[in-house]
């Protein structure tokens, strides 16, 4: 069954790019011609691109997307081949494929107090969902961790979504030093009633939190973001394991009751690939320059075929 709202493309058409910036250590920030998917996106979905005709399809939040001007946006962290070539591309630069949005959007609820927990590149992922939580009259407390101060990210829009906001670092260099998990600990232990907790970011975080919450009733969602390559949950790819039961991340997901997640198979999953990624991407960084030049070339070409 294919996902709520997937919007694809009936004709040629090039997603155009129209706005890129970084805004942490490796990480970047795309604003995307993409009209109709941005008309149906709604909170937690998100969009599955490809580069070029030979390219993975890789899974990518969706942060924000604005109808009347017909653009998503979306952010990106360089840590494969993939994401590597795609934080290449600037404003000017196409997109071959993006279809979305796909998964189910959040549950959004007047829950009470709701935390968010988010690494990273997470924020981008969680921002949407903790905007809409506070317009929904929650009170939002929003936790962002970092392993340092460069990847502390849209601390600003972070700010303006929640009612309380704290940083964590690894090192201290900004913010509280510690993990988001320490933060969430002391308002435990300080007596906070939790309603709802939202974590997204590492799997080790994520089982982090759910081990926390689990343990005192909170109803807690993880997102995840485990591997895709259809995204209409027909190749199996992105299979997770709740208790007994199998879902799929792309069409089930991608959030999930985190009581029932197991992450250790998670886990196994998605370092199934690892040490293949690591091969092409050290290929990649060899022949960065070529691979950016085929790429801008394949598409300026496939662009004037069906101009």
């Amino acid at each position: 069954m294919m996902a709520i709202g997937l919007v694809k493309s009936e004709s040629y058409v090039m997603y155009r790019i129209v706005e890129a910036r970084n805004v942490g250590l490796n990480i970047k920030q795309f604003v995307v011609e993409a009209p109709r998917i941005a008309r149906k996106q709604r909170p937690g979905q998100f969009l599955i691109l490809r580069l070029h005709e030979k390219g993975e399809r890789i899974p990518l939040t969706i942060k924000c997307s604005d109808p009347d001007a017909g653009t998503v946006t979306i952010v990106v962290q360089a840590i494969g081949k993939t994401t590597s070539l795609l934080s290449c591309l600037e404003a000017g630069d196409s997109i071959l494929d993006i279809v979305g949005p796909l998964g189910q959007p959040s549950e959004i609820e007047s829950y009470g107090t709701c935390v968010i927990l988010a690494g990273s590149v997470g924020t981008a992922m969680a921002l949407p969902t903790a905007n809409a939580l506070k317009r929904a009259g929650n009170h939002v407390i929003f936790i962002e961790g970092a392993r340092n101060t460069d990847l502390v990210v849209f601390e600003d829009e972070v700010r303006q979504a929640s009612t309380e906001t704290y940083f964590m670092t690894d090192d201290g260099s900004y913010g509280e030093h510690g993990l988001v998990t320490k933060k969430l600990k002391d308002l435990l232990d300080a007596g906070l009633r939790i309603d709802f907790v939202l974590a997204v970011g590492p799997v080790p975080m994520m089982r982090a939190v759910a081990q926390i919450t689990t343990a005192l009733g909170i109803k807690t969602k993880v997102s995840l973001n485990s591997i895709m390559i259809d995204g209409t949950g027909m190749c199996g790819g992105c299979r997770v394991l709740l208790g007994n039961q199998s879902k799929f991340a792309c069409v089930d997901g991608p959030e999930f009751d985190a009581s029932l997640v197991n992450f250790e198979v998670l886990m196994q999953r998605n370092a199934m690939y690892r040490d293949k990624e690591c091969q092409s991407l050290r290929q990649f960084e060899e022949h960065k320059q070529g691979e950016l030049a085929q790429l801008r070339a394949d598409l300026a070409s496939q662009d004037a075929h069906h101009a």
